[in-house]
């Protein structure tokens, strides 16, 4: 069963929680994108869910939007975004 948007950005943001990637410890875009694409169904979709989240300032873009961390200063909304909406 494919995930909805909402658990595909907690999914996203959890992974990079776990591990560790804050602030200038950061992701690459590709490389999340072809891991995600397996249980969303299609790369274009975990893009989009990635510029979402940069557009709502829970992630923050690097090196020309090729890289992504998330954002420290949005911390406790991160937290409760994952606990709200990761799938069961």
């Amino acid at each position: 069963m494919l995930m909805t948007d909402d658990e595909l950005q907690a999914a996203i943001m959890d992974f990079l929680l776990r591990e560790g990637r804050w602030g200038a410890n950061y992701f690459p875009v590709d490389t999340l994108t072809r891991w995600f694409a397996k249980k969303a169904g299609d790369g274009r979709r975990v893009r989009k869910c990635l510029k979402k989240l940069i557009n709502m300032g829970y992630l923050l873009p690097h090196k020309k939007g090729d890289t992504v961390s998330l954002n420290s200063s949005r911390r406790q909304d991160i937290d409760r975004f994952i606990k709200g909406h990761m799938p069961k």
